[in-house]
């Protein structure tokens, strides 16, 4: 499988848009292990959709690669396009889950978006691809309830 990186080693300028977005799958090195891959974005801001205010979640991304894996410069700036798009906490966090899965088609993924509050509260939104392959090794998220993300 050949892989030509679209951002990697280049300069790469923020999407205007998820759907703008290009994420780059290149070969899984290990595609006949079980293994888990997390990317953590503590930071990760879209705007809400009503107001144009910002929200900000800490999401964290769990997959067992399948034929390829994402390229994590492309993941980078696929979520920092959502700086500018307006978009409910469900849809941001569903709408990221899917789009991978869909894209690189990986043995499974789960998706967690937690999200700070707005209005006092928190609101947490969980997406996943099915059951988890046996055997795998699935560690918690580790991210603590609200009242400790702080």
């Amino acid at each position: 499988m050949s892989f030509e990186p679209t951002h990697l080693g280049q300069s790469s300028g923020l999407p205007a848009s998820p759907d703008a977005a290009v994420l780059d799958y290149p070969p899984n090195p290990h595609p006949d292990a079980l293994y888990l891959i997390r990317f953590v974005a503590p930071e990760f801001t879209s705007l809400c959709p009503v107001t144009g205010q910002p929200d900000f979640a800490h999401l964290v991304i769990d997959y067992a690669p399948g034929e390829t894996i994402v390229e994590s410069k492309s993941l980078k700036l696929f979520l920092g396009s959502f700086r500018n798009h307006a978009g409910f906490h469900e849809a941001c966090t569903v709408g990221i889950g899917r789009r991978l899965f869909d894209e690189m088609k990986p043995k499974w993924l789960r998706i967690g978006g937690y999200w700070y509050p707005r209005g006092g509260i928190p609101i947490d939104v969980f997406w996943q691809s099915g059951p988890p392959p046996e055997g795998l090794w699935l560690p918690d998220q580790g991210v603590p309830p609200y009242r400790g993300r702080g």
